[in-house]
């Protein structure tokens, strides 16, 4: 290898265990789609789910991340606007793409 040729990440496949780039969506040798998490591991659906039962509370804002909403949400739970909010957010969260929540909640 030399040192101008750029080094590209690698993963292993979920299903067949074939090593392929960290970047690619579906493995090459099987077909089998990848699941693609933000940096920090946080997954799209967790936070989707935590939005949609716990929503009130501010529980997928603490899990994303964003300890101040959070803190809103749960001062604020009584009033059901944080619920309505969190329901919105947690149908926004299942729309949305895995390379998006990625980008977003990195």
């Amino acid at each position: 290898m030399s040192p101008t040729e750029p080094v590209t990440p690698a993963t292993f496949c979920r299903a067949c265990a074939t090593q392929i780039d960290a970047r690619a969506e579906i493995c090459t040798k099987c077909g089998v789609r990848q699941q693609l998490t933000s940096a920090s591991g946080r997954n799209r659906t967790s936070a989707a789910l935590f939005a949609l039962l716990l929503g009130s509370f501010g529980a997928h804002k603490f899990y994303l991340g964003q300890t101040g909403l959070g803190v809103v949400y749960l001062l604020c739970f009584w009033s059901l606007i944080p619920g309505i909010l969190a329901f919105i957010d947690g149908i926004r969260l299942l729309s949305m793409s895995d390379m998006d929540f990625a980008a977003k909640y990195p």
